[in-house]
């Protein structure tokens, strides 16, 4: 057994090294220096000293100083990546640049803040916001939004919560963006992007994607769930104060771990029957089918059915900016309406990101498209 450990421990060791060292170049090349030459400068001497490490490990008498060298570079690169703190101050592209809060005062809760934009364009618009109270007593139910744009494994998911009168309030929690800023899944594991939740109308957040997203168009289906209502309310309660908390503590998008999925499942921890950790969570597109097998959706249908009835588009489309958009794009489907989303599977595979509907740019070029 020890032949075989001293055998394997030279791959084992270039296998830590080369993810370390490209982990350390990729921090450099998005959070280095800001100055080019000393970011290029410090990739290449990070580069040499990784190199360097490989090679000695081949090397017995050599192999312990240079993974000590190697290890106290990495050391400092670590350090210096987890001093990189999050801002609520920086130069915001207009659809994140206005935080909401809440103001909780027993069973009514204030939002400040309700982004309601008029658009015209996907990047030609109005900004507009609004306060509205909501009591929580009148909750009477909690939607999954899942919009597509890309394939069947990769979805913007968020929720919108259903108040008695018909109204409406849409959460989805974004990456926030700077002025010329595009979104990169990669730079997104680097702390490049501020934790966004979109407090919003659904005339604002469902509609722009229905009505106005074109490159690529996009999917948008609405999911009831099937929880105790007070369940919906407790979590309705926490989105709130992580809005609050965000407000005087912000934090930072994190690709894997704190994305627009990750974060829905963090904010349902406050019920003691909240679902339990799944990959699809992480592969978001199969959330909502994740959601019926669990039987938080009506499991009355077969879900390719579900699905169907849940595409919004051509209703969305319809509706535009009516007043009850929200009841609107809810009526059931009639006839070939509900067969939806052509042909009612999410759209087929382009080469985009994943994360709030952001176009992967490519290596080097971080311009992008609007955010999703």
């Amino acid at each position: 057994m020890k032949r075989v450990i001293t055998a394997a421990l030279p791959a084992l060791l270039v296998i830590l090294v080369v993810a370390a060292a490209g982990w350390g170049i990729l921090s450099l090349a998005f959070s280095g220096p800001l100055d080019d030459a000393a970011r290029k400068g410090s990739i290449a001497a990070f580069s040499v000293v990784s190199i360097a490490t490989l090679v000695a490990i081949y090397i017995p008498k050599w192999r312990r100083p240079a993974l000590g060298a190697f290890a106290v570079a990495f050391a400092v690169l670590l350090a210096r990546h987890l001093t990189i703190a999050p801002s609520n101050a920086r130069d915001w592209t207009p659809e994140v640049a206005v935080l909401s809060y809440a103001t909780i005062e027993g069973d009514l809760v204030t939002v400040h803040n309700i982004r309601n934009f008029d658009y015209r364009s996907e990047t030609d618009f109005t900004p507009s916001y609004y306060d509205k109270t909501f009591d929580i007593r009148t909750l009477d139910g909690v939607d999954l939004v899942a919009v597509y744009w890309m394939g069947p494994a990769i979805a913007h998911t968020f929720l919108s919560f259903s108040f008695s009168g018909g109204h409406h309030l849409a959460v989805s929690i974004e990456t926030r963006k700077e002025e010329g800023e595009g979104y990169s899944t990669i730079k997104g594991f680097f702390r490049q992007y501020e934790l966004f939740y979109a407090v919003a109308d659904e005339r604002d957040v469902i509609r722009l994607r229905t009505n106005y997203r074109q490159a690529p168009p996009e999917d948008v289906y609405v999911y009831r769930m099937q929880r105790p209502v007070d369940n919906g309310g407790r979590v309705f309660l926490e989105y709130m104060r992580r809005i609050n908390s965000l407000r005087s503590s912000p934090a930072f998008y994190n690709t894997l771990t704190s994305n627009c999925t990750v974060d829905i499942w963090y904010n349902t921890l406050v019920n003691a029957d909240h679902l339990p950790f799944s990959w699809k969570i992480v592969a978001s597109g199969y959330l909502p089918e994740y959601l019926h097998e669990a039987g938080l959706l009506d499991s009355s249908v077969d879900f390719a059915v579900l699905r169907r009835q849940a595409h919004v588009n051509e209703r969305a489309q319809a509706a535009d900016a009516a007043a009850d958009f929200s009841r609107l794009i809810r009526q059931p489907p009639q006839g070939s309406a509900a067969e939806g989303g052509r042909s009612g599977t999410p759209p087929r595979l382009r080469l985009q990101d994943s994360q709030d509907g952001r176009q992967e740019s490519a290596p080097g070029d971080y311009s992008g498209s609007p955010a999703r």
